[in-house]
């Protein structure tokens, strides 16, 4: 993979994944869990040098950026992995369920009818594998991938 390639997949993965747990959160309504924050946090944080090795133009530091961009995408794969533990019952979360409330109007009605998410329970699954599992797999594959394509460009 040349490095352009895997400077645009440093950009295109994080967005990918926050933009289907939006589409799931906004048009499926799967609220997310506090975990589920916890996975998209280190997202948003691996877009800033992603987009940054577009801007600058030295390929030192374009590289540089684009690694870090792949371990902010590995760390949210990492949290994922620790999800979905903890959805399939291997081990118990650090943190109690956590509920989203719309800001504004009467808060005890928004917070009667505030959706109850759980960190311990899947909400959708495709083949056995939940959200966070897949988390998990697309995010630290890419940012294996991305690691190992610089080692093999810097090599060159």
């Amino acid at each position: 993979m040349s490095f352009s390639q895997l400077r645009l997949l440093a950009l295109l993965l994080p967005a990918a994944l926050l933009g289907g747990a939006y589409i799931s959160q906004y048009v499926f309504d799967m609220y997310p869990c506090e975990m589920c924050w916890w996975q998209r946090w280190p997202h948003f944080a691996a877009l800033v040098p992603a987009l940054l090795a577009f801007l600058v133009k030295a390929p030192g530091l374009q590289r540089t950026l684009v690694a870090f961009a792949a371990f902010a995408i590995f760390t949210s794969g990492v949290i994922g992995a620790f999800h979905a533990g903890v959805e399939y019952g291997w081990w118990e979360g650090l943190t109690s369920c956590t509920t989203t409330i719309a800001s504004g109007g009467n808060f005890l009605e928004n917070l009667e009818n505030a959706p109850l998410v759980r960190c311990d329970v899947t909400q959708w699954t495709l083949f056995g594998i939940s959200l966070a599992g897949y988390n998990f797999l697309l995010s630290c594959g890419g940012a294996i991938a991305i690691l190992m394509g610089i080692w093999r460009n810097a090599k060159n």
